[in-house]
């Protein structure tokens, strides 16, 4: 198999870095938010779905604004500061780390030193992140809100911003995506949008053993298990992944958190059931799939029970009447 080298990374990071400021840098204002606030709009190809850009330079002072898209940007040499509208936050992103935005999030890259710095983005429209990616993110609850909210909250304020170990198979692929991208082919959409939705998977992954890493407490450990596995664990296969007996467990967890393992497991994949139907289109059986349920008729069986309506139903209700489930702990509602 050929194997980039690491100068022709850096050829591609050049001339990427090129093509910055002549990207289609639009920011208008928005007339559907009545505050004049800047939007930037699609920075690619009408044709693309993804797309890579690069900042390499020294000094860089965007105008806040907020984007029509989700992005990925990786500080990849030396460090950069963003805005934020969230509590109005300066962060500084060190290198190595990668900040995540969702569409219609408040953002503004900053640097000026005498250090070059080298900014990667990854751009995805949020049409195609909706329909191609989000079902391989979904197992992680916290990672589907995160992703789903601007589809209910245009004006939404989430980011997600975290380090990425440098050995990390994260950096060799965002390296070979730069490569693709950097030297385009008619068929370079066909290639990279696999190898974005490998990456997005890896920082997803990454990202809850990072969540994960600051539980202390065995049975909370075991409830984010669940919950980040909660379309393919079983009993047997979580007992096995913390070293025990299946009958320890379906001990433990009732004393320790007053819940049996099914009543947990069921309580994750309602609470997904009802971010997927609240805020997309997506046919139920598909979201059947994605929960892990074989059939969708089990699916709708289990939401009847738990919600007092079928999925159906709560489509068409406005997906505001829904009931108080019977068996979800409060704490762990939206």
């Amino acid at each position: 198999m050929y194997k980039y080298t690491d100068q022709e990374i850096l050829l591609a990071l050049e001339t990427l870095g090129q093509e910055f400021p002549r990207l289609n840098w639009d920011f208008r204002p928005d007339p559907a938010s009545g505050s004049g606030e800047l939007v930037s709009y699609w920075l690619g190809e009408s044709s693309e779905e993804v797309m890579v850009n690069v900042f390499k330079g020294n000094f860089i002072q965007e105008p806040f604004h907020r984007q029509d898209f989700f992005f990925i940007h990786f500080a990849y040499q030396e460090s950069y500061e963003t805005l934020s509208a969230k509590h109005h936050s300066r962060i500084c992103v060190p290198e190595g780390s990668c900040y995540i935005g969702q569409p219609y999030s408040g953002y503004a890259a900053r640097r000026a030193s005498d250090m070059e710095c080298i900014i990667i983005g990854i751009l995805i429209r949020r049409d195609t992140f909706i329909r191609e990616y989000l079902q391989s993110l979904s197992a992680d609850t916290a990672m589907l809100r995160f992703f789903l909210e601007p589809q209910k909250n245009r004006y939404s304020e989430e980011f997600l911003y975290f380090t990425i170990p440098g050995d990390s198979p994260v950096w060799k692929l965002l390296g070979l995506i730069v490569w693709e991208y950097a030297n385009k082919t008619e068929h370079t959409q066909k290639i990279i949008k696999p190898m974005v939705m490998a990456l997005s998977m890896y920082i997803s992954s990454e990202y809850k053993q990072q969540r994960l890493a600051v539980q202390e407490v065995l049975e909370d450990r075991i409830v984010q298990y669940i919950e980040a596995n909660s379309d393919t664990v079983t009993l047997a296969s979580a007992a096995a992944h913390f070293g025990y007996h299946p009958v320890y467990l379906s001990k433990l967890l009732p004393k320790k958190t007053g819940r049996t393992f099914s009543e947990i497991l069921l309580a994750s994949r309602m609470r997904r059931a009802k971010l997927l139907l609240n805020q997309t289109d997506l046919p139920i059986e598909k979201i059947a799939d994605m929960l892990g349920y074989g059939n969708s008729s089990n699916f709708y069986k289990a939401f009847r029970c738990y919600f007092g309506m079928s999925p159906r139903a709560y489509g068409k209700s406005g997906k505001e009447s829904i009931g108080s489930p019977r068996l979800e702990d409060e704490s762990l509602t939206e």
